[in-house]
């Protein structure tokens, strides 16, 4: 077995990271295969904003699909825009949360969390305004560019 490479404490310092040694690893890797709908349940809790938070973990299997699907963290909530956006807001909303490049060299867009919650925000508040109400559906034609990331998250908002 090849031995890991060590990562530098200048790269370590101030990483939110939970694996921060190879035995890290190691011991998270265990607890997933040990307790996988633990694992996966105690993760999304720690992770994600909730508004109502989940008791169970995987609901079905590959082995099942035909007769019932699969659904993760099922009797949970959660808004997936709040989740991609708003939690990262108070501690980062300075920092880049799209970095879009173009086709030509030197095409380059960053987004910080503070505009795209500008901008998504902006966007619901438009698909309101023209009338789209929760659960209705909404085509988005567009190109891979970061408006299309910004109507999909005000959609889910």
């Amino acid at each position: 077995m090849t031995q890991p490479i060590p990562v530098p404490e200048t790269t370590r310092a101030g990483s939110p990271n939970p694996l921060q040694s190879v035995d890290a690893w190691r011991r998270m890797r265990d607890e997933a295969h040990d307790d996988p709908d633990g694992f996966w349940v105690d993760e999304a809790l720690r992770r994600l904003s909730w508004f109502t938070p989940p008791t169970r973990g995987l609901d079905g299997s590959f082995h099942t699909i035909a007769d019932n699907p699969i659904a993760w963290f099922s009797d949970g909530t959660l808004n997936a825009s709040a989740c991609c956006v708003d939690q990262h807001l108070e501690d980062r909303a300075d920092k880049t949360a799209i970095l879009w490049e173009g086709d030509e060299p030197g095409d380059v867009r960053r987004i910080s969390y503070a505009e795209l919650h500008a901008e998504v925000c902006r966007a619901a508040r438009t698909l309101v305004e023209l009338g789209v109400k929760p659960g209705e559906r909404v085509v988005i034609y567009m190109g891979m560019v970061p408006e299309a990331a910004i109507a999909m998250l005000a959609c889910a908002r």
